[in-house]
């Protein structure tokens, strides 16, 4: 029974993800350590070039749940404005497999003596594959099923910052693309009618804000909110609080809208290198009866540009 249980749960958000109903932007617990992804006027935020990689296992235990792993590197161009950057992300659900290379350009003013504002653009290319005869004894007549689109896409995004706080706004993927597949086309059981069976990558709108408050020399407190919007499924906020002790070691606790709750430590290791971890221990929907929670590991290293300057240990 929890065999069938989980099949009928792994095809209802395969179905929900294909048919655009669900978030399809990779989604990250982190996110507030490493903004590339959501944003392209994140890029160059650090004076250094800045690299990070992620991987991510959600709902471990669960067969065919999301597996993602990114690997970015962003640098301000020295003397000028300007900032370029680039990121690749991999991310797998059940029999679909998704991949992106993005490339993003940022044009930076300074509102202040401490902040900047950052346009940011993007170019990217997107390859979604579905493989239906995987784990099927090569059956054929599902082979005639399997899809391998690509497609290009551009995005764009805003963001206020300083050493202590920022504020984003950022869609990443302007263009809707109709992945058009050899899918047989279903019916609905209550008209007799066909059904849309193309899959639909969708518009995603980000809002993001976080703010770092001093409360003594030994503790820090960094709030960050991040809003998700995508037409067709209700709006998502991340809520997050981290605390950063002796400016060496962060704790945090987070809860994600009709998801999760998690935890998350990382450790300053050097003002260059950060290893951080996530465990998202609580899942609020239908699937906490079949995981055992999710886990995320990132790494990031900022090599300093200027050789007499101290790299600052990251806030955001």
């Amino acid at each position: 029974m929890k065999t069938i249980f989980k099949a009928i749960l792994v095809s209802t958000l395969l179905w929900s993800a294909y048919t655009g109903q669900a978030q399809q932007q990779a989604m990250f617990t982190q996110y507030m350590f490493n903004q590339l992804a959501l944003n392209p006027a994140y890029t160059g935020i650090h004076e250094g070039i800045s690299t990070s990689f992620l991987a991510r296992h959600q709902w471990a235990g669960f067969e065919g749940a999301p597996k993602t792993q990114t690997f970015s590197i962003h640098s301000p161009i020295k003397y000028r404005n300007i900032a370029l950057g680039g990121i690749l992300i991999n991310d797998e659900i059940g029999v679909t497999h998704q991949f992106g290379a993005s490339l993003s350009y940022a044009y930076r003013i300074s509102v202040t003596q401490r902040s900047k504002l950052s346009f940011g653009l993007q170019a990217s290319i997107h390859q979604y594959k579905a493989d239906f005869t995987e784990n099927m004894n090569n059956d054929p007549n599902l082979a005639s099923q399997n899809i391998n689109d690509l497609s290009p896409n551009a995005g764009a995004g805003i963001m206020w910052y300083s050493d202590r706080f920022y504020v984003g706004f950022s869609v990443p993927q302007l263009i809707n693309h109709s992945v058009s597949g050899g899918l047989d086309v279903p019916i609905d059981p209550n008209t007799g009618n066909e059904l849309d069976a193309d899959a639909q990558l969708i518009r995603h709108y980000f809002a993001s804000a976080g703010y770092v408050f001093e409360l003594n020399r030994h503790l820090k407190l960094k709030p960050n909110v991040l809003f998700k919007w995508v037409e067709g499924a209700p709006l998502q906020v991340d809520l997050n609080a981290n605390f950063l002790i002796n400016e060496l070691l962060w704790l945090g606790v987070s809860y994600r809208s009709f998801d999760s709750f998690d935890a998350l430590i990382q450790l300053q290791l050097t003002p260059s290198l950060q290893i951080g971890y996530a465990y998202d221990f609580y899942t609020t929907t239908d699937l906490s009866r079949v995981n055992s929670g999710s886990h995320e590991l990132m790494i990031n290293y900022v090599f300093n540009l200027k050789s007499d300057r101290i790299v600052t240990p990251r806030y955001f």
